[in-house]
């Protein structure tokens, strides 16, 4: 049985999807969300193969089911929704799911020039979908595909430092500086790159470093609104929308972690403005029932 009153769940191998959290509370103001960051196994983009991460998903979304009843599923993970949505769909066909992919039909689409970059991690460029996904959009568009090793991990481990000149920020910097420069050039003449999508949802957090490289007009762009929209649309569908004023409950929030909790309340204060005790530790045991 699905309530309207029950919350959405939200799960990223760590802290890239409170990006995606972002904005789902914008477009769904009357929802509650559960989020929950597998930072104790992040990232899974750089070193996990499809079958570890088929793994963690299936025994998150037990556990997001079982402990909170959540009413659908959004895999804030473009990496985890590339090596398991379609397992989950199989695994749990009652409970609606929403993925994220790379936004290359509409990079391909708002493009001028017929050049795109896509920064996004290894698992998720090598994975088939993300093949499919620039076969079925990519037609009459050069993507310039980069996989950014070990920017998302350097992302996750700066939420632990408070200073904005730490070592983690700085190697973020030469991380960002790298990738974009094996790219190509960027701009708007002919056979420049005018239009980067953003693959992993971690990557929206650095958005200022990457506008200080490639200049206020080269177009960065994240699913995190066409997300936020399509699990609106699916909730209309279930009818489990939530109505305003509905439940004591409403519009709460609570985020976890299977990594370090320090790192995730300094993340959930630095992006969403949420306190400390709207975080806590957890550890996500293996599904009872195998696959």
């Amino acid at each position: 049985m699905i309530f309207s009153t029950s919350p959405v769940g939200v799960f990223d191998s760590g802290i890239g999807g409170l990006s995606v959290l972002q904005a789902l509370r914008h477009e769904l103001p009357h929802e509650s969300f559960v989020y929950l960051a597998d930072s104790g196994n992040a990232p899974y983009g750089d070193a996990r193969g499809d079958v570890f991460v088929q793994q963690r998903t299936r025994a998150i979304a037990h556990y997001l089911r079982e402990q909170y009843a959540i009413k659908a599923l959004v895999i804030a993970c473009n990496t985890a929704t590339a090596a398991a949505v379609e397992m989950l769909r199989a695994h749990m066909p009652d409970l609606p799911l929403i993925g994220v992919e790379p936004a290359i039909k509409p990079a391909a689409l708002s493009s001028q020039t017929g050049h795109v970059g896509v920064m996004a991690t290894r698992g998720t460029v090598s994975s088939a979908r993300f093949t499919k996904l620039l076969a079925m959009h990519g037609g009459g568009r050069q993507f310039h595909v980069q996989a950014c090793d070990g920017l998302a991990k350097a992302i996750e481990q700066s939420t632990e430092e408070p200073e904005p000149l730490s070592p983690e920020t700085t190697e973020i910097r030469a991380l960002c500086a790298r990738y974009t420069s094996a790219l190509g050039h960027f701009g708007h003449k002919t056979g420049e790159i005018d239009a980067l999508v953003l693959g992993c949802t971690h990557y929206v957090f650095v958005r200022e470093h990457l506008r200080a490289l490639l200049g206020p007009d080269i177009q960065l762009i994240d699913t995190g609104a066409a997300v936020a929209r399509q699990t609106r649309r699916v909730l209309l569908q279930i009818q489990a929308l939530a109505a305003e004023g509905e439940g004591k409950a409403q519009g709460r929030m609570h985020l976890m972690t299977t990594g370090s909790l320090a790192a995730l309340q300094s993340a959930a204060r630095r992006w969403l403005e949420l306190p400390a005790q709207d975080c806590s530790a957890v550890v996500v045991p293996e599904p009872a029932v195998a696959a």
